[in-house]
């Protein structure tokens, strides 16, 4: 089943996709599955597990189940000095 998902990017995944946001039609069935497929699409160089996960606001897992019209945040390492 396809559903609709907002994905915001920051820092470097903004960068590689080129923009901020976009809304995609998805199959997939958790934020694992949702990378995997964007990173065939799009040129992110970042593996998963330096990645966090922020699902509706709030921090998630890569294998929670994603919903129709949900946002999706995946927050790439911070560096500062």
């Amino acid at each position: 089943m396809s559903k609709r998902i907002h994905v915001r990017y920051y820092a470097l995944l903004r960068e590689q996709r080129g923009c901020s946001e976009e809304i995609i039609t998805t199959s997939a069935y958790s934020p694992s599955d949702l990378y995997k497929e964007l990173q065939e699409i799009h040129p992110f160089s970042l593996k998963p597990d330096v990645l966090k996960i922020a699902l509706n606001d709030a921090f998630a897992s890569w294998n929670d189940e994603l919903k129709d019209n949900d946002t999706i945040v995946f927050i790439p390492p911070v560096a500062g000095g």
